[in-house]
């Protein structure tokens, strides 16, 4: 049987490093082909090396992991692409499933459990943890009042209404600042507007921005 082939994108050397060890067990199933350490490298390694799953952390510094995903798919990439990362909130589970990840898992996962969702993801199987398939469940549920925006619009624009700068919401969110003027572009479509106090307005009218 032939082994399962990985690409490792984690901004940590000692994750990295780690996983590679537990991948490399004789008799695993399993061959890393390539590391990376932020979004931009993994997606020119994924190309190059054309891996069967790519484990992907989310936030990186240089290049996260939801733009990742995104290019990927837009570059129509046959790797799946397997979320790796310590995060489970709604900010970060729901973008990243949007712009095409196949599984989810936290990187408190047992290694057996790490092990039957490379094996699932490299199928073209949904593998979600328990705590985000909970949180995707409620999400579906309970839906937020329909804004238009996409669930990483409404978080720079609630940025924005904070007075964030872009540099600041791109560091925060680990995307370019390029990527933070494209989403806010979208958002001034979106919402009939022009600039970004016009936005903040409308977001509080419409309800999209809480009082808080």
């Amino acid at each position: 049987m032939t082994d399962i082939t990985l690409l490792i994108v984690d901004d940590h050397p000692v994750v990295r490093d780690g996983l590679r060890g537990m991948f490399a067990v004789e008799g695993s199933g399993f061959r890393v082909l390539g590391e990376a350490s932020n979004g931009v490298e993994g997606v020119e390694l994924a190309e190059r090396l054309d891996p069967d799953v790519v484990l992907m952390d989310l936030r990186m510094p240089g290049g996260g992991g939801v733009d990742a995903i995104a290019e990927l798919a837009r570059r129509g990439a046959r790797a799946r692409v397997l979320v790796l990362t310590t995060y489970d909130t709604d900010t970060d589970t729901l973008p990243a499933i949007e712009a095409g990840a196949t599984g989810y898992l936290l990187k408190d996962a047992p290694r057996e459990e790490l092990f039957a969702a490379v094996r699932a993801a490299a199928d073209g199987r949904t593998v979600l943890s328990p705590t985000v398939a909970s949180r995707l469940v409620t999400a579906v549920r309970a839906p937020a009042p329909d804004t238009g925006l996409s669930a990483r619009e409404n978080e720079i624009l609630a940025l924005v209404a904070k007075g964030t700068a872009n540099r600041a919401i791109a560091a925060e969110l680990f995307i370019s600042e390029a990527t933070v003027k494209t989403h806010l572009t979208h958002i001034y479509a979106k919402l009939g507007v022009k600039d970004r106090a016009a936005a903040v307005a409308t977001g509080y009218e419409r309800g999209i921005l809480g009082n808080t």
